[in-house]
């Protein structure tokens, strides 16, 4: 039990495609998955209802699932069309039973789309809203912490502007700061296991890794049916960072 006003453990969250990579998760360690679909290829995007029953079945309980809710891959800035098919989507993966959402939106000029989020974030009443990584793309990401926490934002996942989250460690610090627990911070973006110790010591609330590997499926996927083999979950790397969040959690 966390002792009053003392900080909680940092979480481990598995970024997961399906319901057996959520499964292979929870059994490893993860606290939390956030469910995607194409995420080597386009970097996530929304997935199917069916995977989020699917997922949400092996969560057990809401706060274990957020759901990244995409419409398309590349930028940010979404037109009229593409907000309200978010939308649409943020309240079926909520009335589903999913925890959070995970969610952003830039306007022309790369900032921040207020208008965007405040309809993402009415249309998820019940849920957490995540921002994603879009906020890797701001010139200034530490200086819009405010607006987020304003606007409602429960947690940002970040790599602190690097490609590689334990490079842009100076930036997630100042973000933690910044939020003074107004937002959790959520370090993601090539994590590796050995990375988590100073991520958390930086202050991280959680940790964000996709731990990942090739199927090994070599089969020919078909005309149409893009390059052969998929990712999956790989069990190893969620125990050695199940192990890695326990050890600064005890000392060691």
């Amino acid at each position: 039990m966390t002792a009053p006003g003392a900080r909680r453990p940092a979480q481990l969250e598995i970024a997961v495609q399906d319901a057996a990579g959520a499964r292979i998760a929870f059994a490893a360690g993860a606290d939390r998955v956030e469910l995607c679909q194409a995420l080597a290829e386009t970097g996530g995007l929304t997935p199917s209802a069916g995977a989020v029953d699917a997922v949400l079945a092996e969560a057990g309980s809401a706060d274990r699932l957020a759901v990244l809710v995409r419409p398309r891959p590349g930028g940010f800035v979404y037109d009229a069309a593409e907000v309200a098919v978010v939308a649409a989507d943020v309240r079926d993966v909520v009335r589903r039973g999913a925890g959070a959402v995970v969610v952003a939106a830039l306007d022309a000029a790369g900032q921040v789309d207020v208008d965007a989020l405040r309809r993402w974030t009415d249309a998820a009443v019940g849920a957490e809203v995540v921002f994603h990584r879009a906020i890797d793309t701001l010139a200034d990401p530490v200086g819009v912490v405010d607006l987020l926490a304003e606007l409602g934002i429960s947690r940002v996942l970040t790599s602190g502007g690097a490609t590689r989250s334990i490079d842009g460690l100076g930036t997630i610090e100042a973000l933690v700061r910044r939020s003074a627990g107004r937002v959790q911070i959520m370090p993601g973006g090539g994590v590796r296991v050995g990375d988590i110790s100073a991520l958390v010591s930086a202050g991280a609330d959680a940790v964000h890794l996709s731990a990942r590997r090739a199927s090994g499926d070599t089969a020919p996927s078909g005309p149409g049916g893009g390059a052969s083999g998929f990712d999956v979950t790989d069990a190893a790397i969620v125990v050695a960072a199940r192990a890695a969040l326990d050890g600064v959690a005890s000392g060691r």
